[in-house]
């Protein structure tokens, strides 16, 4: 598993545990966000932590802006918007 997947699984458990919410026990990249157990505050919870982790959102950095359906989508946005 690499760092940048581990952060954001991590933040992702942080940002469940602070609105009280269950995510799935066994997150895969084919796991939809939507059925992840984080509704959209705690997604936009799991956005500012991780922008203040990492130093950057990459929803701030993307021209077409894109919602990702799956936490493997999730993480490849914010490998590919990754600052170089």
């Amino acid at each position: 598993m690499n760092t940048l997947r581990s952060e954001i699984l991590a933040a992702l458990a942080e940002s469940a545990d602070s609105r009280g919410a269950q995510v799935v026990a066994t997150m895969t990249d084919d796991t939809l966000l939507l059925e992840s157990g984080l509704d959209s505050l705690g997604f936009a919870i799991l956005v500012a932590r991780l922008e203040e982790t990492l130093g950057y959102d990459p929803f701030v950095r993307m021209t077409e802006p894109v919602y990702p359906r799956t936490l493997g989508e999730f993480v490849d946005i914010y490998e590919r918007y990754a600052p170089k």
